[in-house]
């Protein structure tokens, strides 16, 4: 028997119109979507042994499936790339130096510098603490020596980066399941 807490601790995967992984909301969100029309169950399963969660009041028993599908139309909303600047960069790369992976004294490095060509862009900026800064210098990383730990790029979509999420969590469900 599972406790009400643990039951609204839960989440269920919202898919847009067109059947895309967009978000994973609250239980209490899922029914409001469900109960408003908003949202219709995705879990073709559910009635052959399938999986929900049971939600009980005093006089109803709601189950809850797994995956619901927005029936909405609203326009999508516009997202665009954020701009360069250190706050959205220091995101990106998760507070943490690009070539040893300090988290103190952090600066944003051009990966090819400036004086050499280089781009204030998304694909040649990213975090360093200062002394992996000065000693790379006015170098690249390869004349420096130094190796990057990530390949720097654009931030991705909330949506897709949230799509690709959940399709490699099913493809390890999957898996799991073979084995």
């Amino acid at each position: 028997m599972t406790s009400a807490t643990e039951v609204l601790r839960q989440s269920v995967v919202v898919f847009s119109k067109n059947y895309l992984p967009v978000s994973r909301v609250n239980i209490k969100r899922a029914i409001a979507l469900l109960v408003t029309g908003k949202a219709e169950p995705l879990d073709f399963t559910m009635g052959k042994g399938g999986k929900g969660i049971a939600v009980h009041s005093p006089s109803v028993v709601l189950l809850v499936p797994e995956h619901i599908r927005l029936t909405i139309t609203d326009r999508e909303r516009v997202w665009k790339v954020p701009p360069v600047n250190r706050r959205e960069v220091l995101r990106r790369d998760k507070h943490t130096c690009q070539y040893c992976g300090s988290t103190k004294k952090l600066t944003l490095d051009h990966v090819i510098p400036r004086s050499k060509g280089g781009k204030h862009t998304w694909d040649n900026v990213v975090i360093a603490c200062e002394r992996c800064n000065s000693r790379k210098g006015d170098r690249t990383p390869l004349q420096a020596g130094m190796t990057l730990r990530t390949q720097p790029k654009a931030p991705m979509h909330p949506t897709v980066a949230f799509s690709e999420q959940f399709w490699r969590e099913q493809q390890v469900n999957l898996e799991r399941q073979e084995i």
